[in-house]
């Protein structure tokens, strides 16, 4: 029985040896113990401004060396614990959720705006109101696309309306009345 589970043990070893190594992380600069891998390094690169010059190979190393430098100063500042200041921790929050905020209604706003239809009525009943108050002199077909857009921008925001009023109604929100009169 021993030499079965021997055995058995030694399979799963082998086959569990026999998988697919990661291929070791080309690293294009070492900062203490931070590592900067050439996928960091490229994708930082191309998203930042140096990638705009036109002699790549001085734009690649000025941005490495300003890479370096902020990644020494993130060291430092970390040394100092200032990673874990409350006003620092704060911001990083407020920044978070602003960020997450703008996402959020990206998102929505890209929902309305891939379901979102202008009945070719309402366009016209718009171009004839801005014809009688005298706004605009064009033809219908000249302001058609400036009118669609227009009415589009006021039923999406309509809909975000609507959205957000939805969420209040299906929300429990509390707010002590007596507390925010105190609030200074």
């Amino acid at each position: 029985m021993t030499f079965k589970y021997f055995l058995l043990v030694t399979m799963c070893l082998v086959l569990v040896g026999c998988g697919k190594a990661e291929p070791p992380k080309k690293i294009i600069a070492q900062i203490n113990d931070y590592e900067v891998t050439v996928e960091e390094f490229e994708q930082g690169f191309l998203q930042s401004a140096y990638a705009m010059r036109e002699d790549k190979a001085k734009a690649r190393h000025e941005y490495l060396d300003n890479l370096i430098s902020q990644k020494l100063i993130l060291q430092d500042a970390q040394k100092k614990n200032l990673d874990k200041d409350k006003e620092f921790l704060k911001s990083i929050e407020r920044f978070w959720e602003q960020s997450l905020l703008t996402m959020a209604i990206g998102t929505k706003t890209k929902e309305i705006a891939g379901s979102l239809q202008v009945p070719a009525d309402q366009i016209q009943k718009l171009y004839q109101q801005m014809v009688k108050e005298g706004l605009t002199t064009q033809s219908y077909e000249e302001m058609y696309p400036q009118i669609k857009w227009q009415a589009a921008k006021q039923f999406e925001a309509q809909m975000l309306t609507s959205w957000m009023d939805s969420l209040r109604q299906n929300a429990n929100i509390k707010v002590n009345e007596s507390l925010l009169k105190a609030a200074k």
